[in-house]
């Protein structure tokens, strides 16, 4: 055993531990028969990613899960990798190519891939080097990324295979399209934003009599340029008239009719609709269903095109001003109405997205969504907090097709190609569906590799799609392609299904839905048993973290003044289950704050340690000799705290887990056992119980404070080479006493009681006072007598007297413990009357912090607004003025 030094200094042990824990092979795992598998694959981040507070919480939680299975004897399995993230990692290296002064375009597809990945090999490991620093233990020699050469493969099988049966489909249909990225999204990609807009309000004459109109009203006039019809509801009555007859459609002078649908919200504006299909999605279903034509006006980058006559070229949101002028000079502009709206926007770029007819590539979902949906509604899979499964459930049971093409560079290409010669021939109308087997495409071929000839007129003038697959196509795969399938490796067959899957609300739909609609159709079976599903994290006043808000708080500037541990048990203590995190700074100090106690209480048991008591066997000890009341007390405390410690874990409960390890360690060992003990260090049973509850505590520790653990046991003497091998600990139940920690629980109140009356008394800590306390059973007046020695070391007593009767005794202040009427006589101790000065100018301020602080929650605002903890946290110290007011009365009475 080492001396330690002084002060533990993160800095000095991080990296070191970090290089000892790879070197030695302790994070690798693989098939074990002998051993249970536990297996957390890491929910990629994108190779563009650097660490945020988001990371951290979500890895340290998986990290918590994986060294506390490891050190229970589990084949534990962290698989890590990244995402290719199509959209993101194309943008970061478009906005580089910006500064040399070039596009994408400039370069060419194959030369842009080639800048991508050469990005990608000096930037895209920044993710993976920052995780290490956090202390994750994954096995890095299996990392993974979502297009190295066999987890393409395995992108491209899931393809064909579902092509061919018939689940993979093309077809014109009204996308999400984002007019910066000129790509298609799905909807999940597409949040909706609410916006402060206009209703405006639209006159239509009809061609028969143009002095006569019908107004529509909408949101988006820009889009009037492509209205093929005018709908109304059959049941209202001001439009019966009307339906059948033609309308003239202002600025472009098109012919429209007029027509019916039970579709039409007669609620709305005016009960007469524009229908424009090439642009709004329910506009789109009724042009299919009355045969109307699709006008499509707008470019991909959302400037509209030749079909928009005089407003060609005109950015969509121009556009739409100088439409509003002209029809308000022609008399066709009725009123403009002020209008909340809710408009989808990229989730990579937040632009407004555009509705857009286009053809693209979809999957059809429902036929896949059912094992999804009875798995998780017959509890083979579990959501933690359970009430994420009502919000999953919902959405599968309203599942749509998903939209898989992506018209970007960077990614999965289609395994689609075509002939040339056939699809001159070929002539698709839009939406017009292009599928899989039984059906016949001609001059479309769906294959794993490069055909060299069209197989139905034999032409080998073949090409491949431009589009590539949607990120998340690849992602969804992640549970069992990272194994390598479709080969069925011994690894797959033994780690999957996996254990846990640790993630965020935000991509249920993107992602954990399709996980499970995957690992049925390519498994046949579940990819992981539960889903964990961790809050955000905020900043103190509620506010989600951003750039633009500038309330970011960065994991690695925390790390680099606090230290890894100081961060993961900062971030896991406050992280109640479920529920966002809201964080500032100063909470790292928490952190900081233990892992110092941890090294305080350590060097204290080194430097007064004998090393032969490190070798006996505690179970055999506790056996053979009568132990004291202390020492059965703090071993009750310490396997009742790990019991609750596995309870926590076992059920996703992480900050009831850190602490309750933490008020074991500092307020039971560190606060009460080291003290209590002090006097009598050397004696064979205190160093025998000191060091194990120091050495298991560090066991315990181990999974949420992994640095600070090992630097501290490789100082003990121990067995093994690493803490985070060594085995988790086990419940001793015949150690738990319930009794004994009544008993000592007596013992301690006392002594609260009277350290808090010499507090408020501002006795000195070396000045001996005289106490007497009257026991309220005979029990308790035994357990008392017997432990007045500890109570007048504790509490620093010239003398303690246990009165036979509740007579109080003349110039003494009182308290009352659970056991015991508590008397501190203060006669020739204190100036009656400055002390009496003193406690009414204390409860003058406390009252003034009170009348505030209930002012304070009697703002509607504030309690409204404010964030949960805060709230909580205001009444709490409401009830602690209350009582310390209460508790000032009686002092001031009691010194008359």
């Amino acid at each position: 055993m080492n001396e330690i030094p002084t002060r533990y200094n993160p800095k000095e042990t991080e990296d070191k531990w970090y290089k000892f824990w790879e070197e030695k092979g302790f994070f690798a795992a693989g098939a074990n028969p002998e051993k249970k598998p536990f297996c957390i694959v890491i929910p990629p981040p994108n190779v563009t990613g650097i660490l945020h507070m988001g990371h951290a919480l979500n890895n340290t939680i998986q990290d918590i899960l994986i060294r506390y299975h490891r050190m229970k004897g589990e084949e534990s399995l962290w698989m890590p990798g990244t995402d290719h993230a199509g959209i993101a990692t194309q943008n970061v290296v478009e906005k580089a190519l910006a500064k040399e002064g070039l596009k994408r375009q400039d370069l060419g597809r194959e030369k842009f891939i080639r800048r991508v990945w050469q990005w990608k090999e000096q930037y895209g490991s920044t993710i993976i080097r920052q995780l290490k620093k956090l202390g994750a233990s994954c096995d890095w020699q299996r990392e993974r990324f979502t297009m190295d050469e066999g987890y393409s493969c395995a992108v491209i099988e899931v393809f064909v295979r579902l092509y061919e049966k018939g689940l993979i489909y093309r077809g014109s249909y009204i996308i999400n399209w984002c007019p910066r990225c000129q790509t298609a999204l799905s909807d999940e990609e597409a949040p909706h934003h609410e916006l402060q807009g206009n209703l405006y309000y639209l006159r239509y004459p009809f061609k028969d009599n143009p002095d006569e109109y019908i107004v529509v009203a909408t949101t988006r006039p820009e889009t009037m340029l492509g209205d093929t019809a005018v709908a109304v509801n059959p049941k209202d009555r001001r439009y019966k008239k009307a339906i059948g007859k033609c309308l003239i459609l202002p600025l472009i002078n098109r012919e429209i009719r007029v027509i019916a649908d039970s579709m039409v919200d007669m609620e709305f504006g005016t009960g007469a609709v524009k229908v424009t299909p090439a642009h709004d999605p329910n506009d789109y279903c009724l042009a299919k269903k009355h045969n109307l034509e699709f006008v499509n006006v707008m470019h991909p980058d959302a400037s509209m095109n030749d079909a928009a006559g005089d407003y060609r070229n005109m950015d969509r949101f121009e556009a739409r001003e100088v439409i509003l002028e002209d029809l308000k000079e022609k008399g066709l502009l009725e009123k403009v109405v002020p209008h909340v709206l809710s408009a989808g926007h990229c989730y990579r770029c937040h632009t407004i997205i555009e509705p857009y007819l286009s053809k693209q590539w979809f999957v059809k979902m429902k036929p896949l969504a059912k094992p999804a949906i009875d798995a998780v509604k017959k509890g083979k899979i579990r959501f933690h907090p359970g009430r994420w499964t009502k919000v999953y459930l919902n959405w599968m049971e309203n599942i749509q097709d998903w939209c898989i093409s992506r018209q970007i560079w960077w990614g999965h290409r289609l395994p689609v190609y075509y002939c040339s010669n056939c699809m001159k021939q070929a002539d698709q109308s839009p939406g017009q569906r292009v599928t899989g087997s039984p059906v016949k495409n001609k001059g479309i071929i769906v294959s794993r590799s490069k055909p060299e000839k069209c197989p139905d007129c034999g032409s080998s003038d073949i090409y491949q799609d431009e589009d590539v697959l949607d990120t998340w196509f690849s992602s969804w795969l992640w549970p069992f392609a990272t194994f390598g399938w479709p080969e069925l490796s011994q690894d797959l067959k033994y780690f999957y299904p996996t254990a846990v899957l640790v993630t965020a609300p935000e991509i249920i739909f993107f992602w954990v839905a399709r996980m499970i609609i995957a690992g049925f159709e390519f498994m046949g079976d579940i990819p992981f048993r539960d889903v964990y599903i961790h809050g955000t994290v905020r900043d103190i006043e509620g506010k989600k973290m951003s750039k633009s808000l500038g309330n970011i708080i960065d994991p690695l500037s925390i790390i680099d003044e606090y230290g890894a541990d100081a961060l993961r048990f900062s971030l896991i203590s406050i992280t109640a289950q479920g529920q966002d995190v809201f964080l500032s700074k100063e909470r790292f100090e928490q952190g900081r704050n233990f892992a110092n106690k941890i090294w305080n209480a350590s060097r204290f048991i080194l430097m007064n340690l004998e090393p032969e008591q490190a070798r006996v066997d505690l179970c055999d000890y506790f056996q053979k000799e009568k132990l004291s009341l202390v020492n059965r007390w703090i071993l009750s405390r310490f396997y009742s705290a790990l019991k609750g410690v596995d309870q926590y874990l076992e059920t996703f409960r992480f900050n009831e887990a850190v602490n309750t390890l933490y008020s074991f360690f500092w307020h039971e060992f560190c606060d009460w056992y080291l003290e209590l003990i002090k006097s009598d260090i050397k004696r064979n049973e205190n160093q025998v119980v000191m060091y194990k509850m120091l050495e298991k505590s560090l066991r315990l520790i181990q999974p949420f404070m992994p640095y600070i653990a090992e630097e501290i046991w490789q100082r003990l003497a121990h067995e093994g080479e690493s803490i985070m091998v060594r085995p988790w600990p086990h419940v001793q139940e015949q150690l738990i006493d319930k009794k004994c920690e009544k008993e000592a629980e007596s013992v301690f109140e006392a002594v609260t009681g009277i350290r808090n009356l010499r507090t408020s008394l501002e006795i000195r800590p070396e000045q001996r006072v005289k106490v007497s306390l009257y026991p309220h059973a005979k029990a308790k007046s035994k357990l008392l007598n017997e432990s007045s020695g500890l109570i007048k070391d504790l509490a620093r007593l010239e003398s303690l007297e246990f009165l036979s009767e509740n007579k109080r005794p003349a110039a003494c202040v009182s308290a009352v413990s659970k056991d015991a009427d508590i008397y501190l006589h203060f006669s020739g101790l204190l100036d009656l009357a400055a002390e009496q000065e003193k406690i009414k100018k204390k409860t003058t301020s406390l009252s003034a912090l009170l009348r505030a602080k209930e002012a304070r929650m009697k703002n509607a605002e504030f309690v409204k607004k404010a964030p949960k903890e805060v709230v909580e946290g205001e009444k709490e110290s409401i009830n602690k003025l209350n009582e310390e007011l209460s508790r000032l009365q009686k002092m001031h009475d009691e010194l008359r």
